[in-house]
């Protein structure tokens, strides 16, 4: 029986390869393949006339063919294909490449509906490989025709064939609907699977909206069921209180005073510490705020009362960084720490393990820092005290559980240097206190930002060559490894029925470094991404540090890289694929020392070429530098994917990560507020949902099995 369950290979002409092209997507199943939404709609059923043409994008033309297609052969071994069409307003010569197939396609006589681009020389029209499909009166041809997104080998009409026939082979399994029937009849819902059907099939942009509206809801409601449950695992009745101790020590070795900003956060921390019930706050702030510290206070509070730290961060990178900085603090205060790594050898790792379980303070390890090697089995601690998430937006809600309850009754610490805009972070971690860092420490400067095309290539490397010649170092950010790779388009459906222009082929890191080190033949040129391996990557980033590198060609791992104090330069190549808080990130790797630091985003095309969401982000970057004010128009324009998961190019959205794929924070406001609604009275009737196994099944499945 074929169910939602059932490989895509089940589909008709899907084997090894095209199931594999899908798995790129992220599609393994026919579930994951109805899931997978359009990006946007092809308005096929606004007809224009030739003459009245789209000069800007594509047009829908009714045309009668008017000559027999012709056959041209080329020495290449190639071919084109020719002929004539017509309406009231003119003669439009269709050409189709290497496609001779299709010459009995179009007998003279026959009327077809075309989907292109027309290209008008005089009073002649001309239209290359354009979408054909019968016509006739009374034909009802569908008017919105989704378009997805793609990857190599997949290409636009097979993945529209295979939904089609995905959704009729499931029509033949009922798809059980998980709303509770009296919130289906509250909101005049569709019922799921008919808004699935419509969304990828709608027959006007009403009936578009209607499936839109049952979607989004579904989303929000399951998300708030989910980070529910999620809380719940995360919450203990009680935690230790640590209320003694001072902060002198740790405050006067440090070679710098805090903000007023930092000593209020500190202080919201150290009282939520000396309470019996456990902390769960979350540290928000631009970057280079200096959360850091506010960490190192709380866990300094917590070791002075005999407890234990636990510190995770998304990279080995970043958690070397936290190491490095933190034990140099930390040697000089008798706190003793170890980092735990995947990559830590096995007897290392087994003497770390036996010495965070040890009951003899004087051996115990005070503070482990490391990655997701914290939640891996046999690492307990003796004295859990206080948990710490640094870059919480990149850890998805289901590690953070599984790292609370490593130490059950623990105080739980969060940080992001990505400023979340309030109305996200309470959807998000509506149980979290927040604490804003607004305030960035004296001598901080501004990175001055510039916004060119290709066209200013000569000149920008120019300005490579004097920042190197100054002693400077410079990042180069692409948006792919290597040629090819397609970088992951947003689901945006605030442009349905007008795409954005065809976008510009992507800079990838290894081969563009590779050409850099011809033009720049007085520097090392380096390179790292995601797929490098962590000695690699620890080898490159320790050489970029030390200054033996002076360009470093990198995918968007470095986003939350190690302070490199000594660059002054971030160019970011085809700057319009990134969202505002990625690209504000990465201008927070430079400006971290003495040096006039630049961020220079360099677009795919000319401006005229960009869309108009692109230019407004590009925009807001050149002009704006609170992080604050960038998120709030990050969430805007683009929805909350990237505070749910990682957006770059090297990562993947978390296994069991709640995502949302339509809905959008900023336009579909009311639906939220009813969904959350909703799904905090249906849990305050039924707590364990036993009288909703269809949504225990859906969430249990969204959340790892975190429902109980």
């Amino acid at each position: 029986m074929i169910t939602r369950n059932s490989p895509v290979s089940v589909l008709p002409g899907i084997g090894k390869v095209k199931a594999a092209a899908y798995a790129k997507l992220g599609i393994l199943t026919l579930g994951d393949l109805i899931l997978h939404y359009p990006r946007a709609y092809e308005n096929r059923g606004e007809i224009r006339e030739l003459a009245d043409a789209r000069p800007d994008g594509k047009s829908a033309l009714i045309l009668t063919i008017g000559s027999d297609p012709k056959v041209v052969r080329l020495r290449s071994h190639k071919s084109f294909l020719k002929f004539k069409a017509f309406d009231d307003s003119g003669v439009c010569e269709i050409t189709y490449f290497n496609q001779d197939y299709l010459k009995s396609v179009f007998p003279v006589g026959s009327v077809f509906r075309f989907w292109g681009k027309v290209e008008q020389k005089g009073k002649r029209f001309a239209l290359s490989s354009p979408v054909a499909e019968p016509w006739a009166p009374g034909v009802n041809l569908p008017p919105l025709c989704a378009v997805y997104r793609l990857t190599d080998g997949i290409t636009l009409k097979q993945i529209t064939k295979d939904v089609e026939t995905a959704l009729a082979l499931l029509a033949e399994q009922p798809l059980s609907d998980p709303l509770p029937p009296e919130l289906i009849a509250k909101h005049n819902f569709l019922p799921l699977a008919v808004a699935e059907e419509h969304l990828h099939r709608p027959l006007d942009k009403d009936d578009l909206e209607e499936a839109r509206r049952r979607l989004v809801y579904q989303e929000f409601f399951d998300f708030s069921l989910g980070m529910a449950f999620m809380r719940r695992k995360t919450t203990a009745p009680t935690a230790p209180v640590c209320s003694a101790g001072s902060l002198e020590p740790l405050l006067s070795l440090l070679p710098y005073r805090l903000t007023g900003a930092q000593e209020r956060v500190i202080s919201e921390i150290r009282t939520d510490l000396a309470k019996p019930v456990p902390m769960s706050r979350m540290i928000v702030g631009d970057v280079g705020s200096g959360k850091t510290i506010c960490a190192a206070a709380a866990i300094w509070t917590v070791v002075q009362n005999g407890c234990q730290a636990a510190l995770m961060a998304p990279t080995e990178i970043l958690a070397r960084q936290h190491y490095t900085d933190l034990s140099a603090l930390f040697s000089r205060l008798g706190v003793r720490v170890a980092l735990l790594l995947g990559a830590t050898p096995a007897a290392e790792k087994r003497k770390i393990r036996a010495a965070l379980l040890s009951q003899n303070p004087q051996e115990r390890i005070d503070l482990v820092i490391g990655t997701h090697a914290l939640l891996s089995e046999g690492v307990e601690f003796a004295a859990p005290g206080l948990v710490v998430a640094d870059e919480q937006h990149r850890f998805g809600a289901r590690q953070r559980a599984a790292l609370a309850e490593k130490g059950k009754n623990t105080h739980l610490l969060v940080m992001s240097a990505t400023p979340i805009p309030r109305s996200l972070a309470l959807i998000l971690y509506g149980d979290l206190s927040l604490s804003k860092i607004d305030e960035l420490p004296p001598g901080r400067q501004r990175v001055d930002t510039f916004v060119v095309d290709e066209g200013y290539r000569e000149r920008l490397n120019d300005f490579i060559h004097r920042q190197l010649a100054d002693g400077g170092q410079v990042y180069v950010v692409c948006p792919a490894i290597e040629e090819e790779e397609t970088a992951p388009d947003e689901v945006d459906f605030s442009g349905l029925f007008d795409p954005e222009p065809a976008k510009p082929p992507l800079k990838a890191a290894v081969s563009y470094a590779k050409e850099l080190a011809v033009v720049f033949p007085e520097t090392r040129v380096g390179f790292l991404h995601g797929k490098l391996k962590s000695a690699q990557k620890e080898a490159m980033m320790a050489s970029f540090v030390a200054g033996e590198i002076g360009i470093l060609v990198s995918t968007t791992v470095i986003e939350v890289g190690v302070n490199v104090p000594n660059a002054s330069l971030m160019v970011v190549e085809n700057a319009e694929r990134f969202g505002l808080s990625q690209l504000h990130q990465l201008r927070g790797r430079v400006g971290r020392g003495v040096r006039k630091s630049y961020c220079v985003l360099v677009t795919g095309g000319t401006a005229d070429r960009l869309g108009e969401r692109s230019r407004e982000r590009l925009s807001v970057m050149r002009t704006t530098y609170d992080g604050f004010a960038i998120a709030e128009k990050d969430l805007q324009q683009r929805g909350p994917g990237d505070f749910l998961a990682s957006s770059a190019s090297d990562a993947v959205r978390q296994s069991g990560e709640l995502s949302l794929r339509l809905g959008n924070l900023a336009e579909d406001s009311l639906l939220l507020t009813a969904a959350a609604q909703d799904a905090a009275e249906l849990l305050a009737a039924d707590p364990k949902l036993q009288n909703h196994p269809l949504l225990v099944d859906r969430i249990a499945e969204a959340t790892g099995n975190l429902i109980s």
